[in-house]
């Protein structure tokens, strides 16, 4: 007479918790800089889903208005961006450092929940267009345009001397292809070097 198998106890859940998300199948990495609107809506393009079923099906609640990733910008609580770090398989760390953060609100940086707000941003903090090329090098290669914020101690203008791209404003949705200007380039290589003495 052979013994009766055993079970492993299931583990308890306290009751209003949800399972954890698993990790998501693809990895989309954020560009240096990136708004967390415009890196949620490059992720949730690869899944073929819209920014807000994404954070529906991570189980965060949205509030406020999404718009266009250019126009908005979206702040997670600290468990929404240690939930979005899990299914991204990102570090929180380094998805920390990636993702620009304008100071979030009192209510969302200091909330206990999963939750994420939408706001809006003035044209004058509103995020630039990224380096198309740059964009299509990242995984999943997908041609979802992505935004970001210019260098903090630079003039307010993304100028990829690599590609040769360039925007300066959010109005226009794609960079500019500055090949035949090449003084341009050379501008911003100088400006990026630490000053050196007469």
């Amino acid at each position: 007479m052979t013994a009766p198998a055993r079970t492993r106890p299931t583990p308890a859940v306290r009751p209003g918790t949800m399972w954890p998300s698993p990790p998501g199948a693809l990895r989309v990495r954020p560009l240096p800089r990136e708004t967390a609107a415009s890196y949620l809506t490059r992720l949730a393009a690869a899944y073929h889903l819209s920014p807000a079923h994404l954070l529906g099906g991570l189980h965060i609640t949205a509030t406020g208005t999404p718009a266009a990733p250019h126009a908005t910008e979206l702040h997670l609580s600290c468990e929404a961006a240690r939930r979005l770090a899990a299914f991204t398989r990102i570090p929180p760390a380094h998805l920390d450092r990636a993702l620009t953060r304008r100071p979030p609100p009192a209510a969302i940086a200091t909330a206990p929940s999963t939750t994420a707000r939408w706001q809006p941003l003035t044209p004058a903090v509103q995020p630039l267009p990224a380096c198309t090329a740059c964009t299509l090098r990242r995984p999943p290669h997908h041609a979802t345009p992505a935004w970001i914020h210019p260098a903090p101690d630079l003039p307010r203008a993304m100028i990829c001397t690599r590609h040769q791209q360039a925007s300066s404003d959010p109005r226009q949705r794609i960079p500019l292809d500055i090949r035949t200007l090449p003084k341009l380039t050379h501008a911003r290589l100088t400006a990026r070097r630490p000053p050196t003495t007469a």
